[in-house]
């Protein structure tokens, strides 16, 4: 009999999540997240650098904004907090959804924009040490495809690019040494924009 996975269901982020979400050091702690199930502010503030009275107050605006919660089964003590991640399908806004507040997603959507040309980036400049063969590990890949598609095939293609992904994260040797954290971002644009 096969395990059934449970999706979580698409979440409309609140003016509150936006405003969380649009920080930097926020981002990054909630990056920090998908790289461990659990964390205290302690090892978020090492991983990071910065103290972890800083840490502790943006942990604070993250679990308000309802994107992370306590996870005191992890806890060592009764004093000691440990935090989760949220399992949330965020969605900005939409036709069926507006978003509260346009000028907040706006710096929102800039500021992912901005973390995924960094990471174009970085591919970029590793790419030619990949090439000349230099670097025989892979480190990053840029693909570019066009598609001619409907507006349902799309979705439909998303939803089985998210599965996949949500698949290959689920089936993972948590302990092979050999695995690392690899940033990807899908980048998809039709040719009426």
């Amino acid at each position: 009999m096969s395990e059934q996975r449970i999706k979580p269901d698409p979440v409309w982020m609140t003016s509150a999540m936006m405003k969380a979400y649009s920080h930097p050091l926020r981002r990054q702690i909630i990056r920090l997240f998908g790289r461990r199930e659990h964390l205290r502010a302690a090892d978020i503030a090492a991983d990071l650098s910065v103290p972890a009275n800083s840490v502790s107050f943006h942990l604070r605006v993250l679990a308000d904004a309802g994107l992370i919660a306590e996870a005191p089964e992890h806890a060592r003590d009764r004093r000691d907090r440990v935090w989760a991640a949220k399992k949330l399908a965020l969605n900005v806004g939409g036709p069926e959804s507006p978003v509260p507040d346009e000028e907040l997603s706006g710096v929102m959507i800039r500021a992912l924009a901005e973390e995924h040309h960094a990471m174009m980036q970085r591919v970029i400049a590793w790419t030619p040490e990949y090439v000349s063969g230099r670097d025989t590990d892979v480190h990053g890949a840029f693909t570019q495809r066009t598609l001619r598609l409907s507006v349902a095939e799309f979705d439909a293609l998303l939803e089985r690019i998210n599965e996949a992904m949500d698949e290959a994260a689920e089936s993972h040797d948590g302990s092979d040494p050999e695995a690392r954290f690899w940033d990807l971002d899908l980048l998809a644009a039709d040719d009426r924009i």
